[in-house]
């Protein structure tokens, strides 16, 4: 069938619309009407050739929409059902066999490599093959994912707001609710203030952390950080964060979370903890990218671990996350602006500086 989708055809070409054929469901698939779709920072990265891929690619990760077909063997969703997409995994190696999908050892191949997980494509344009990107290429008015990437949702929340749910709120709420695990009473310092950082913030105040501290250099970020749970807030270009955290929590934070994949900040997050203190590490920095650290830091019992997808389990956290966002413990409506598929280049300039958190293309 012919469809509209946004193609990248070449590095760091603005996003093309255009019709596209896109394939039948095939085993173990499943069509989807996208209602809405998050633009990620990862999609830009990608876009950018930062990571390596093939063009012409349609991107976008964060689909949400309803189900149009399913190919043979598909149980878990039927045509009608709601749907959000997330990450692709393969289901059969040691990690995801142990609940770990997050850590699939095939996910680069899987979300990265540009084709579906039976190795071929599903998109064209005439006899052109387009490739996929994490099993969704949702910059599309309908997309294939496989049934391991998709998770059925209730009705009752607007499908087209759901989208992000599968990758940037999944991934700052899972850092801080299924990584991390803070204890009632502890503190947390998170340095940037986009979706995956607000996020974190968010979870951070439902899990009970009593101090939260939001670093960025956006004052209006700062402003909604505070809104949302921050309990202290910091433009790190206007004043030196590290000695204003120290202050606050007296010998260190419990825990901090670095989501802007810049090494000068990854520092400052380890160098915040104090003794037995954890940094979470979530920024996507351009591969190949170092980070000097004092070894004495390290050596103190404070831990630096990184974050896949919030180390989530998509079938069950994004449903935990709709209830969440349905007793108003997860706002996460407040970080999300709406666009049309004609205005995703708009809406990607929008992301980079700074003016919308969350942009999410729309189809209705």
């Amino acid at each position: 069938m012919l469809t509209k989708a946004a193609v990248t055809l070449a590095k760091g070409e603005p996003f093309h619309l255009t019709d596209i054929q896109i394939g039948d469901p095939k085993c173990g698939e499943v069509l989807v009407k996208i209602a809405g779709t998050g633009i990620c920072h990862t999609d830009l990265v990608v876009r950018d050739a930062q990571f390596p891929v093939t063009f012409p690619i349609v991107l976008g990760h964060e689909g949400s929409g309803i189900v149009e077909k399913v190919g043979q063997g598909v149980t878990s969703v039927q045509p009608g059902d709601h749907v959000v997409l997330t990450f692709s995994s393969c289901g059969t190696c040691k990690n995801c066999q142990n609940g770990q999908s997050y850590a699939c050892v095939n996910f680069f191949h899987l979300n990265f490599g540009g084709n579906m997980s039976d190795g071929t494509k599903r998109l064209s344009i005439g006899d052109k093959d387009i490739s996929s990107f994490f099993g969704q290429s949702s910059f599309s008015h309908y997309a294939i994912a496989s049934e391991r990437n998709i998770v059925k949702v209730s009705k009752d929340v607007p499908i087209e707001l759901l989208g992000p749910l599968g990758c940037g709120i999944q991934t700052g709420c899972g850092a801080v609710i299924n990584k991390l695990k803070p204890e009632p009473g502890s503190s947390m310092v998170v340095f940037g203030c986009g979706s995956v950082g607000l996020s974190a913030i968010m979870a951070g105040k439902v899990v009970g952390c009593t101090t939260i501290i939001a670093v960025d250099i956006h004052d209006s970020r700062l402003k909604l950080a505070q809104e949302l749970g921050a309990t202290y807030t910091y433009n790190s270009s206007v004043s030196d964060s590290l000695v204003e955290i120290q202050k606050i929590t007296n010998l260190g934070a419990n825990y901090s979370l670095e989501t802007s994949g810049r090494p000068e900040v990854l520092r400052q997050a380890v160098d915040c903890l104090a003794s037995l203190g954890t940094c979470a590490v979530i920024g996507v920095p351009p591969i190949g990218t170092e980070v000097s650290l004092d070894i004495k830091t390290i050596r103190q019992e404070r831990t630096i671990t990184g974050v896949v997808e919030g180390s989530s389990q998509p079938q069950v956290f994004i449903p935990q996350m709709i209830e969440l966002y349905k007793q108003g413990k997860l706002p996460f409506d407040k970080l999300i602006s709406f666009y049309k598929l004609e205005e995703i280049n708009q809406a990607t300039e929008d992301a980079k500086n700074g003016t919308a958190i969350k942009p999410v293309i729309t189809f209705q």
